[in-house]
């Protein structure tokens, strides 16, 4: 039987590096639970020889565009790609380092925060890889503000610098329970549909 040829846009769609980690890590995990030992252990070996042979391929392409004419402008463009980050990130090739696209990431989301009262200050990040923050302000009028700017917050520094392992965000109030209705489902504050994270605030 013919399999279905993919669409322009399935054909277009970059791999989510995220996801293809958590998918290999989740492989070996099942490896880990049912296969003998020696098995598990020639896996992972590959799967570590694999990613360092790509990565030192990755290390040296980088190495060449460096060395080009125009070389450090086209990294550039090639670091602000998706998919071409994710791999510059993983292999530790990015040309900006983490602290320098999370400060990126907020400048683009201050707008939002200061559309609502608010703004958030960078802390630092620790060595286990989790980013401290320090919220300033409310969200005038806006009950829901404390989940809508933390996840406009979170998204935006998850897309900008995906090797955080952690969010702290300090300063956060949190709201009250919320109402439920019948069988205990929480019930949709009015508020909340009516303070949406715009897109191009991310």
């Amino acid at each position: 039987m013919a399999q279905p040829s993919m669409t322009q846009s399935e054909v277009e769609q970059p791999p989510d590096v995220a996801m293809i980690g958590e998918r290999i890590e989740h492989i070996l995990g099942e490896l880990e639970a049912t296969a003998d030992q020696s098995i598990v252990e020639k896996t992972e070996d590959l799967v570590h020889t694999l990613l360092d042979f790509y990565g030192s391929g990755l290390a040296r392409i980088v190495e060449m565009v460096r060395e080009t004419e125009g070389g450090g402008q086209l990294l550039e463009v090639l670091a602000a790609d998706d998919l071409v980050k994710g791999l510059l990130v993983l292999h530790d090739l990015h040309p900006k380092s983490t602290l320098e696209r999370v400060t990126e990431a907020l400048d683009k989301v201050r707008p939002y925060l200061g559309s609502h009262a608010g703004d958030v200050d960078l802390l630092g990040v620790d060595a286990d890889g989790v980013l401290r923050l320090q919220l300033k302000g409310t969200c005038d009028g806006c009950p829901s503000s404390t989940v809508t700017v933390k996840y406009a917050i979170e998204k935006a520094i998850h897309q900008a610098a995906p090797e955080i392992s952690d969010i702290d965000v300090a300063g956060v109030v949190e709201e009250k329970p919320a109402e439920t209705g019948p069988g205990g489902r929480p019930l949709l504050p009015l508020q909340a549909i009516e303070c949406p994270v715009p897109e191009d605030a991310l």
